[in-house]
Parts: C-alpha cells; sequence; structure tokens
C-alpha cells in the first residue's frame, strides 16, 4: 500500500472548496452540527466525553447508511490530533492490514505516540483480518474506530467486539432529512418546495447520503421544473412506487400484518404481505427466521410438521438463494396460515419459564442427579432413581420436579390437529401415574 492510499481520511479543508459531492459539502464539521443522533452525542455521553477528554478507547459506530458514522469519524480526525489512518474493508488486503499495523506499532514504540485506525465498512473484513488487529489494540498502539451496518455481534469477532464500546446509530428521521434538503436546496440554487421535500425525506430510508445524492442528480430538472407534482418527480427518478424501511417502524408494522395474517389462517393476506417485505429487499433470512418462530409459537404440536416445513424453507434459502427460494417461503406461508392453531406450547413455556426463575435455588432431587464418581454416589447421587425400561410399560412414576416444589402442569394441549394426539398420550400416562401413586 502507498504513502498515497494511506493518507488521511480528512485531508484538508481544500475539499470542501473543490467540485465535492453535495453530500460531501455538507457534511457535519462538529459534532454540534450532526443531525438525527441527539442521544449519541448528548452533554455527558460518553461520545462526548471521549471528544472533549482526547482520551479515546476503541469502538464501534453500528448504524444503516447515511446515518452519520464516517462523519463522526471524520470530526475526531480534525479535532483529535492523533496519527488517523482510513481502511475501507471493501478494498484493502490482509497485507495492507498488517502493513499498517506495523507502522502504527513503530510509531508507538518510538514516538509514543498511538494511532486511531477508522475501518470503514468492519464487517466485510474476515476473520484473519479482523485477528491481525488485536495485538496492536491490545497493546495501545492502535485505537479502533469500526464502522458497520451489519450486527456486529454477529460480524465481528468476539474478541475484537469485547475490546470495543458499541455506538449505535438512529436512521434519520424524516424532520431531520427534511432541515438536511432545505440546506442542499439552497446550496444549489433551487426553490424550495415543501412538498418534494417531504417526499424525498419520506422516500430515502433515513438515508442522508442517499437523499443529498439524489436532489443532486434531479438539479438540471428541478432547475427547469422548479414545482413538479410528486408523481412526476418519481417517474424522472424512476423510483419504485413501494417503500419500505427496514429499520424503522413500517418494518414492524409489516411484520406484524404477515404474523397476524398467518395467525388469523388467512393465507392469502399473508402471500402479500410477504411478497411487500421480498419485493421492497427486506433480507428473506430474518423473514424465515420470524416463520420458524411462528411455526412454533402459534402452531406448536398441532401440526408437528409445519416446523419442519419452516426448516426446510430455511434450507432451500440458504441451498438456492433469493428470488428462487420466494416460492419456497410462499409454500411455507400458505402451510402455516392453513395449519391447525395452538399456543399451548407457547403458553406452557412461558409458565414454566416464569416458575423457573423463582426457584432457581432449588436443586435437583437426589434420585435423578448425575453420579459419575465414587464421591458422589457415596453422598447418595443416583440413589433409588427407577430405571423405566426395566418396568411395566416401561414406566415407573418419580417426581420429577424439586424436592422443595409441587408438579405442576405446564402444557395443556389445543383440542384441534396432532394435538388431540398428544392429549389422548398424556392422559394414557396420567393413568399410569395415579394408579401407582395410589
Amino acid at each position: 500500500m502507498t504513502n498515497k492510499d494511506q493518507r488521511s481520511l480528512f485531508e484538508s479543508e481544500d475539499l470542501l472548496q473543490r467540485d465535492a459531492p453535495l453530500a460531501e459539502k455538507l457534511r457535519p464539521q462538529s459534532l454540534e452540527e450532526l443531525r438525527g443522533q441527539e442521544k449519541l452525542i448528548a452533554a455527558n455521553s460518553l461520545l462526548q466525553q471521549m471528544v472533549e477528554s482526547g482520551q479515546y478507547h476503541s469502538f464501534i459506530l453500528w448504524g444503516p447508511p447515511g446515518s452519520g458514522k464516517t462523519t463522526i469519524a471524520r470530526i475526531i480526525e480534525k479535532i483529535s490530533g492523533y496519527h488517523f489512518i482510513h481502511f475501507s474493508a471493501v478494498l484493502s488486503s490482509i497485507n495492507d492490514v498488517k502493513a499498517v499495523m506495523k507502522d502504527a506499532d513503530y510509531i508507538h514504540r518510538t514516538r509514543n505516540r498511538r494511532s486511531i485506525l477508522f475501518i470503514d465498512e468492519i464487517h466485510r473484513f474476515n476473520k484473519s483480518q479482523q485477528d491481525a488487529f488485536l495485538p496492536y489494540v491490545e497493546s495501545g498502539a492502535v485505537i479502533l474506530i469500526g464502522a458497520t451496518t451489519e450486527n456486529p455481534s454477529f460480524e465481528v469477532i468476539p474478541a475484537l467486539l469485547s475490546r470495543c464500546h458499541v455506538f449505535v446509530l438512529e436512521a434519520l428521521k424524516e424532520e431531520d432529512l427534511k432541515q438536511i434538503l432545505i440546506r442542499g436546496f439552497d446550496e444549489l440554487g433551487l426553490d424550495q418546495d415543501l412538498e418534494i421535500i417531504g417526499w424525498m425525506a419520506q422516500n430515502c430510508g433515513g438515508d442522508a447520503r442517499r437523499v443529498l445524492n439524489e436532489l443532486e442528480l434531479i438539479k438540471p430538472y428541478l432547475l427547469k421544473n422548479p414545482h413538479p407534482s410528486v408523481a412526476e418527480l418519481a417517474a424522472t427518478l424512476a423510483k419504485k412506487t413501494m417503500f419500505y424501511d427496514k429499520n424503522r417502524e413500517e418494518h414492524y408494522n409489516l411484520i406484524s400484518a404477515l404474523h397476524k395474517s398467518l395467525r388469523g389462517s388467512d393465507p392469502q393476506a399473508g402471500l402479500y404481505w410477504l411478497a411487500r417485505m421480498l419485493e421492497a429487499g427486506e433480507d428473506p433470512r430474518y423473514l424465515v427466521r420470524r416463520l420458524i418462530r411462528f411455526a412454533s409459537e402459534d402452531i406448536g404440536l398441532a401440526d408437528p410438521q409445519a416446523l419442519v416445513q419452516a426448516i426446510a424453507a430455511k434450507d432451500a434459502l440458504l441451498f438456492i438463494g433469493m428470488p428462487e427460494a420466494s416460492n419456497a417461503m410462499a409454500q411455507l406461508v400458505v402451510y402455516l396460515a392453513t395449519a391447525p392453531k395452538s399456543n399451548s406450547l407457547y403458553t406452557a413455556y412461558a409458565a414454566a419459564a416464569e416458575d423457573a426463575r423463582k426457584t432457581s435455588h432449588y436443586g435437583v432431587p437426589l434420585h435423578i442427579r448425575n453420579a459419575p464418581t465414587k464421591l458422589m454416589k457415596e453422598l447418595d447421587y443416583g440413589k433409588n432413581y427407577a430405571y423405566d425400561h426395566e418396568h411395566e410399560h416401561h414406566y415407573y412414576y418419580q417426581k420429577y420436579f424439586p424436592d422443595r416444589m409441587n408438579e405442576k402442569t405446564y402444557y395443556k394441549p389445543g383440542q384441534y390437529g396432532f394435538e388431540k394426539e398428544v392429549q389422548k398420550r398424556i392422559e394414557w400416562w396420567d393413568k399410569l401415574k395415579e394408579k401407582q401413586k395410589k
């Protein structure tokens, strides 16, 4: 990697004077100018304290595109005085990483000067590349600032994540985006149109960079047509008529609509809401996870095949990918919607979990404890345990609840589907139990 490639992310103020993109020209120059992240930059917040004291620690910025992650890094570079290194995980190789880490280590040892390493899209670095940072973060040679749109719990290796604080950025609200757009209209010398500004703010997914790029794109059109209708502007941008924000309220409204349509046994509505989410770009893995949950939460043993179908759809998605797997997901939605419904397992586990939290200090009865050693056997672990297979019907009544706790019934089968058979089985075992207790 050349010195030119390693140059500072924020080279000079001249950048703002050149023919830079609009998003670059309007980029905030201080935390006070940053919009939409009030909690993150509030007085006495951890980030604000780092900036004010100049004492930085490694952290990850996790948030959707255009929420201000790179801006925060640039502000820190501008005011911190640290040796600042910028990496893009898309463009950099493991050799690049090792070379820069050695340079940072040399500067630390010879000049007692720490470096700040900013890694954009850190989730795109593989495990070996992320491992390469660890010794230098641990030694203090490097302060790591990572930026990612993906959940760092899944995308950053645990050893690195444990050494970093995670700051969560939110998608910008429409009001914040409107104010940014007003500045953009003024910067480009365009007539402000509040209807157009509102529509653009609503249809950019909380992404400030995206909305400013679109504004710059349509500048020639707006100079000729200062006040177009929303429909005319949408046609100019060739935008889809549908819009779906994966990270905000509408995301949860749509998944709620899908879940409740399936619970209400309406396959037609289920297909509609599935298509609304998939066609708008929702991660199909998220959807199939929710459908697997539904198979147990709202169907359970009323139809044990529901979970089998859900796992099969997951496997199909991972094997053939999208868009081909959309048919497998549609098949699953129809199956779940038309299956008999039961929340017996869901309520049974909730009740058991509540008791477990209250009685976690109760010991396991001696007769069903594990006894792998001589000492444990001498302490009566496993004593008087009856091996069920040695008795009639392969059953012998024993109390399995803690000694200090009464036996309880959590699971009560519903009256539909396979749970009718489950109820017969439970009744049979209960009769044997009562017979032996007498």
